[in-house]
């Protein structure tokens, strides 16, 4: 089957439209006809090489789609079925059988480092004169079809439109990572203080998920207006134009010297994520989210976190996808 791709080759700027070859189905894969895909920081940091994903390649992983063809051991949804793509996991080892799948052994080379199926081969073809890469996020879904791995969908409601697809694509990573963040890692008490760098997709998940937790102080931090607007539409009691005034000093006055309880960076930014760990409260957290560049370092004062303090990796909102979403 020959389809549509947009393809990011090394060095290039944005993306390419390009025919490409879809493999035949494995046992455990779906092909999916996509609707819709959602554009996450991730994919840009891949095509621009800050992430090392091997290019030229595929990418997409916010993907929104109806089932076109399943192979012969899905079981997961069927031929018509509307669905949403996520990521990937093997389903076998500790942290897939404990409910912990974006924590599988197997999460890096699966979805984002790899490039290829767990056996080396690529779903996609081209006339290209490299390898192309594919199976990002076990998905690839920056493309008409994407041949997804089962373990990636969610079936959705059998009444879901396109419409309604164009909306829920964005939950299979952006929504769920940080809504994630704070429903089933940090989980805050309604008298927490929470504070969010960023408010991107991922920030703005974080603040809808703080306010329907009842937290009553929600703090967000960004450099432009307009998200900062939206930031306390959605939920935000407090938000600091970090280009305006010292972040720092900002926290210190909103928490009246205590610091901050709950802190969910997701900007990658390393100043801005030393800033947050600095004005972390005694047994405060910080959720670190935001992925700079590989092989990145930022610094901590060790003596002020003996007392309780911590520093937390969160991969996709610590979420199963195949329990999180109801659409």
């Amino acid at each position: 089957m020959i389809t549509t791709a947009a393809v990011a080759a090394p060095g290039a700027d944005g993306f390419s439209l390009v025919q490409v070859e879809l493999d035949e189905l494995r046992p455990d894969e779906v092909l999916v006809d996509v609707v819709a895909v959602g554009m996450c920081h991730t994919d840009i940091s891949a095509a621009s090489g800050v992430i090392p994903y091997p290019l030229p390649g595929v990418l997409g992983h916010e993907g929104a789609g109806r089932v076109r063809a399943v192979g012969s051991a899905v079981t997961r949804c069927a031929p018509g079925d509307a669905v949403l793509m996520s990521f990937t996991s093997c389903g076998r080892c500790a942290a897939c059988r404990g409910g912990h799948p974006a924590y599988c052994v197997n999460h890096l080379p699966w979805n984002l480092l790899g490039g290829t199926r767990p056996d080396g081969t690529v779903p996609l073809g081209w006339d290209g004169d490299e390898p192309l890469h594919a199976h990002f996020f076990g998905q690839s879904s920056f493309a008409h079809n994407a041949v997804a791995d089962e373990r990636s969908i969610v079936r959705l409601d059998p009444d879901t439109t396109d419409e309604d697809l164009a909306r829920y694509a964005p939950l299979g990573c952006g929504m769920q990572t940080g809504a994630g963040a704070i429903l089933n890692v940090l989980q805050p008490a309604p008298d927490d203080t929470v504070v969010v760098s960023g408010a991107g997709a991922v920030g703005l998940a974080a603040v809808m998920a703080a306010a329907a937790a009842s937290v009553q102080r929600i703090v967000v931090v960004d450099r432009v207006a307009s998200r900062l607007e939206l930031a306390s539409e959605l939920g935000a009691m407090h938000t600091i134009d970090a280009s305006q005034v010292d972040t720092a000093a900002e926290l210190a006055r909103i928490t009246e010297g205590a610091g901050v309880g709950f802190a969910v960076e997701t900007t990658g930014n390393i100043g801005v994520l030393e800033t947050m760990i600095a004005n972390l409260a005694v047994g405060g957290t910080c959720a670190v989210i935001g992925a700079p560049r590989a092989g990145s370092r930022a610094s901590f004062d060790v003596n002020a976190h003996l007392p309780g303090r911590r520093i937390l990796g969160v991969t996709l909102g610590d979420s199963d996808p195949s329990a999180s979403f109801r659409c």
